[in-house]
């Protein structure tokens, strides 16, 4: 979403923008430059947000959400124009909410969506900018934590080779129900002990608080332990629960490579400049894989359309996911580690061309 607010705000610089997200995401953006941000709980109804907003009216309303909770929390927005997504991408009433649509367009990234609400205000151009703002608290609390490690940790600004070269895994996507984007621990391990010995990356793993997130952790670290029960020789910082998403952010920029599914911390990893390794099988790359650097997505999910569904990708509604816990067995560790090894033999500056 941040580029659209940067080319908003190329292009219309007289506008001032209000954006209303949750409490989560504002540990993240809220002080992005330029935008005043409303946090709203979505789990505790708009009555708190209604008042928030109340006595206040803006000119435009760009809901770009479709579901009915956004779309209840965007009638405490007194705006004479609301536009929402054309009605190919409605559902959940969304079309109750509006009175204005983007303009059509075949299936395709989500970006492609979200940069059609510029076009309907008038804007073709895309600034595909992030720059999110990183306090020093952050970058210091992230030093601090690779310190860890031991002997030097960070490089000159923008040289992520001048020091200890990091694989920052994120192997948790978000617990929802039927999600199956996780894949197997013992997966992971194996391409951090490879990533470690060949390429001499320390691996670092993160994630949120709860208590599945920490097992995940643990189970990776018990997958690195050799029969003997002595650990393999990989250095690894298990940071799960113990960062919050500024540090995170500035972990990320620190990385040479970020390996996740389909979540957050991928696109997260694009904002901030360091090429993710995306694994997809539950959900169509094409539609949700990262913005920058799609020449590293390992995509299984054409291959669980066919075991799941029965069918091809041509065959089915755009963005159907595959709700098949055994989809995310289809990627294979050696794929993942072929993904590396190309990515660390490409030069820096080319590992996020468009």
């Amino acid at each position: 979403m941040v580029p659209i607010v940067r080319t908003l705000q190329a292009h219309l610089p007289d506008t001032r923008l209000t954006w209303i997200m949750g409490q989560t995401e504002a540990g993240l953006l809220g002080d992005l430059d330029g935008v005043e941000i409303i946090t709203h709980d979505k789990k505790t109804g708009t009555g708190t947000l209604r008042r928030k907003l109340s006595g206040r009216a803006f000119d435009v309303l760009l809901l770009m959400q479709v579901a009915l909770r956004a779309g209840l929390a965007s009638r405490a927005v007194k705006a004479p124009v609301r536009i929402g997504f054309d009605r190919s991408r409605s559902r959940d009433g969304h079309r109750v909410f509006i009175n204005e649509r983007i303009p059509n367009a075949p299936p395709g990234h989500v970006i492609d969506g979200f940069f059609g609400f510029c076009e309907a205000l008038g804007v073709q151009e895309r600034h595909l900018r992030w720059d999110i703002p990183v306090p020093n608290s952050a970058r210091e609390r992230s030093e601090e934590l690779l310190a860890r490690f031991g002997g030097e940790t960070s490089g000159t600004d923008g040289d992520k080779t001048a020091a200890h070269k990091i694989l920052l895994i994120s192997p948790c996507s978000s617990d929802r129900f039927r999600n199956f984007r996780n894949w197997a621990p013992e997966y992971y391990a194996k391409v951090a002990s490879y990533a470690a010995s060949v390429h001499g990356l320390r691996i670092v793993l993160t994630g949120g608080r709860s208590q599945v997130e920490r097992d995940y952790g643990e189970r990776i670290l018990a997958a690195l332990n050799n029969p003997s029960g002595q650990k393999v020789p990989v250095p690894i910082l298990n940071l799960i629960g113990r960062t919050d998403l500024k540090t995170l952010f500035a972990l990320m920029q620190r990385a040479s490579v970020v390996l996740a599914p389909d979540s957050g911390p991928l696109h997260m990893a694009v904002a901030a400049g360091t090429p993710p390794i995306g694994l997809y099988a539950t959900s169509n790359p094409e539609r949700t894989g990262p913005v920058l650097g799609m020449r590293w997505v390992v995509n299984a999910y054409p291959q669980a359309v066919r075991e799941s569904l029965g069918r091809a990708v041509g065959d089915i509604r755009w963005g159907k996911r595959v709700r098949d816990p055994r989809a995310m067995e289809l990627i294979k560790p050696a794929a993942v580690i072929a993904k590396l090894d190309e990515l660390m033999s490409t030069p820096t500056k080319e590992r996020l061309a468009v």
